[in-house]
C-alpha cells in the first residue's frame, strides 16, 4: 500500500540491492546505471549508507559493502547445511565429554557461539549462541573463564573464512584438556571424512 512506503528508504535499499552482484566494488557511475538514480542523489544516500557502516569507499574512491549487512547476518544461526553436519557432532562431544560443546566463528578480532550444545550438569560454561567476545590472537578463540578451561580445534581445510573452532568448555577441575583435544580430534576427523554418527538432539 502507498502509505506504507517511505521513498528514501526504498531507495536506500536500491543502491544496496546494486551490490548483490559478483562486481564487489562499484564507481559511482557503475551505482548510477545499476540504480537508475542522478549522482548527486547517489551521494546523498551513500552518505548516510556510509554512515551506518552499511557501505565504504576506497582509497580510488570506489564503493563497497561495510561491515553492517555481514553483521545482521551473522546474528542468525549458521546455514542449514553447516548446522546439519556440526550439530550431531556437537550432541556428540558434549554426550561423551559431559561438558559444553560449540562451534565457533572469529572475524574482526572477534568470535561469536554460532552453535552449542550444553551438557545436563548444572555447573557448566553456559554459552549461548550469539554470545561475542574478543579473541586473544587471531588463532585462539578463548574468552576468559574464570575458573573454567576451553580447548578448541580449528575446522579442516585451509581455505574456511571465516575461520571456525569446535570447542568444548567447562570447569577447569572436571574438563581433562588432554581428553579434550583427544575428542575434538575424532571429531574432526569424522568430519572430514563425512562418516559422523547422526545423533538426535
Amino acid at each position: 500500500m502507498a502509505q506504507d512506503r517511505v521513498e528514501a528508504v526504498e531507495r536506500a535499499l536500491t543502491v544496496l540491492e546494486a551490490f548483490d552482484s559478483p562486481q564487489e566494488h562499484f564507481t559511482l557511475a557503475e551505482l548510477a546505471q545499476a540504480t537508475g538514480y542522478y549522482k548527486s542523489t547517489l551521494l546523498r544516500l551513500l552518505g548516510s549508507l556510509t554512515r551506518f557502516d552499511y557501505v565504504q569507499r576506497d582509497e580510488r574512491g570506489r564503493w563497497h559493502l561495510g561491515h553492517a549487512p555481514v553483521r545482521l547476518a551473522r546474528r542468525h544461526l549458521p546455514g542449514r547445511h553447516l548446522a546439519t553436519r556440526i550439530q550431531p557432532l556437537l550432541v556428540r562431544l558434549s554426550a561423551d565429554s559431559g561438558e559444553t560443546a560449540a562451534l565457533l566463528e572469529g572475524e574482526d578480532g572477534m568470535v561469536e557461539c554460532r552453535l552449542v550444545t550444553l551438557p545436563e550438569a548444572s555447573l557448566r560454561h553456559d554459552l549461548r549462541p550469539g554470545d561475542r567476545w574478543a579473541a586473544a590472537a587471531e588463532d585462539d578463540p578463548r574468552p576468559l573463564l574464570p575458573g573454567g578451561v576451553m580447548v578448541c580445534q580449528p575446522l579442516p581445510g585451509d581455505a574456511i573464512e571465516p575461520p571456525m573452532w569446535l570447542a568444548l568448555s567447562g570447569p577447569a577441575g572436571r574438563l581433562d584438556p588432554q581428553r579434550a583435544h583427544r575428542l575434538l580430534a575424532d571429531a574432526m576427523a569424522s568430519l572430514a571424512a563425512g562418516t559422523h554418527r547422526e545423533t538426535g538432539p
